[in-house]
């Protein structure tokens, strides 16, 4: 079985974690009502502070999952996360744009030499603005030295509380497959599966 390590990357709020959330439940590894935040402080606070394992299967391929921080002050954690991954998932508010969080943990996705898959989610924000958020992505892209091969790098785009993503704006909002086939096709797989965030305080799913 082919096997993909990611990690879900972004500034604090921009639904790394919701996205996650929808996709178990669509490949039907997670209940409705079920959250990777599972930690009582997690909950109370509406954040995730610690970095957490899960894996699902789509389409006979395993796909390693790493929720991570998005608060600046767990950093270390998004770091040391970043280091046993193959790519990841950076997720960029439609209506904010990139943040301060956005750039630190892109720099270090690009200091490691990953190739992200950029998610522009929260499309369906009243002040929403793909586009530009997009534009914005792109220029961060160019401020931190990405490589050409980085800077070449897919959009999807979201709209994570409803469990629907899209390759393009007008497409039809379906379910989350899009961004599935996206992580099947854009990240290198790996021959022979190994932990995901071992160094990191992670509660590991049965599903692994």
């Amino acid at each position: 079985m082919e096997i993909r390590n990611i990690a879900i990357i972004a500034h604090v709020d921009h639904g790394k974690t919701t996205l996650t959330d929808a996709i178990m439940r669509q490949t039907g590894m997670f209940d409705n009502g079920m959250s990777m935040d599972t930690d009582a402080i997690e909950q109370e606070r509406g954040i995730t502070i610690y970095a957490k394992n899960t894996a699902t299967v789509y389409k006979g391929t395993k796909i390693n999952i790493v929720d991570t921080p998005g608060h600046a002050d767990f950093g270390s954690e998004v770091e040391r996360v970043l280091r046993s991954i193959d790519s990841v998932l950076l997720v960029v508010d439609a209506q904010e744009g990139p943040m301060p969080q956005t750039r630190f943990v892109l720099k270090k996705s690009l200091e490691l030499g990953l190739k992200p898959i950029v998610i522009i989610n929260k499309i369906d924000k009243q002040a929403a603005d793909p586009a530009k958020s997009e534009e914005q992505v792109l220029e961060l892209f160019m401020e931190l030295g990405a490589t050409d091969e980085q800077m070449d790098f897919p959009v999807i785009y979201a709209v994570g509380r409803d469990g629907v993503a899209m390759k393009k704006l007008n497409d039809e909002k379906k379910d989350i497959t899009p961004l599935l086939d996206k992580i099947i096709s854009a990240v290198p797989p790996r021959s022979e599966e190994r932990r995901v965030g071992k160094e990191c305080r992670s509660r590991w799913s049965p599903y692994h």
